[in-house]
């Protein structure tokens, strides 16, 4: 079984939507995606087979103050609006509606990572807890903490998944897959400095104590997955694809410039997918 991972990353998730566009193109097909936050958007974008569907969204919408803004942040408490990007505008009757009923007859074994807000554990949704124009599986997994109050399902808060699983291959070995193509969207040596994320956990600390360790440490843990896959990279069952620079791009930077460039890099940078499928 081939499964396909996308980390997300906010805007940046851009990079994602290039690689797997390339793949529609090419007739790639994967058994098995798993997302985290923007990662998870992608995934099931992919698995409806609606090429070019992400690229409007992380180039166009993204501009709108209804997408996000302070705006937003001061009136609903969340500086991205889940709601409008994963409801009005996916749902059915929205702008650029996903195709719900190809995801539900594709193949494809989904996954979403989103981290439950008060255990600080990964939930690992499925396509089947997705519904006609009900996303909440992607509007958790997208909620970055801080910047948006958790997504609530079912009464559970949700953050993004990103803070307790941010590289989710061994999720996906463990599911079964033989092979798999990991889709980051940061230059594999890129080490961010702590101090930020250690900054902006108090402001969670106090309701969400285990998610607020979890920001502290999300930095050590996503350097400390992607180390503990160099043998799989080795052995030939994993191919990692990242940009080689992301132009000082932060996770919410809106510049059309850089959007499109990053777009068109995932693009260039897919075409080793379809070698490493047919190595043995």
């Amino acid at each position: 079984m081939i499964g396909v991972v996308d980390v997300g990353g906010g805007l940046r998730g851009i990079y994602g939507a290039g690689v797997f566009d390339y793949c529609m193109d090419h007739n790639i097909h994967f058994d098995y995606g798993i997302g985290v936050s923007a990662g998870s958007a992608n995934i099931f974008s992919f698995a409806a087979g609606q090429k070019g569907r992400n690229y409007h969204y992380f180039i166009d919408y993204s501009f709108r103050p209804e997408y996000m803004s302070l705006g937003n942040l001061i009136r609903k408490g969340s500086y991205l609006d889940m709601d409008y990007i994963y409801g009005t505008l996916y749902n059915a009757s929205g702008e650029r509606p996903l195709d719900y009923p190809a995801i539900a007859r594709s193949d494809m074994i989904l996954k979403a990572v989103a981290t439950n807000a008060l255990t600080g554990m990964p939930t690992y949704f499925s396509k089947e807890d997705l519904h006609q124009d009900d996303y909440d599986i992607i509007k958790a997994s997208c909620s970055i903490p801080v910047v948006n109050r958790p997504y609530r399902i079912h009464g559970v808060p949700y953050y993004d998944g990103g803070i307790s699983d941010p590289v989710p291959v061994r999720k996906a070995f463990q599911d079964g897959c033989d092979r798999v193509v990991l889709i980051l969207t940061k230059p594999l040596d890129f080490s961010p400095a702590p101090v930020k994320n250690s900054f902006f956990s108090h402001f969670i600390e106090k309701q969400y104590p285990l998610s607020a360790q979890l920001v502290r440490s999300r930095n050590h843990l996503y350097q400390s997955q992607l180390r503990e896959l160099r043998q799989d990279v080795q052995d030939g069952q994993l191919l990692i694809i990242a940009p080689k620079t992301i132009y000082g791009m932060k996770t919410l930077t809106k510049d059309k410039k850089i959007l499109h460039q990053l777009y068109l890099d995932g693009m260039a940078d897919a075409a080793c997918i379809s070698r490493f499928l047919r190595s043995e």
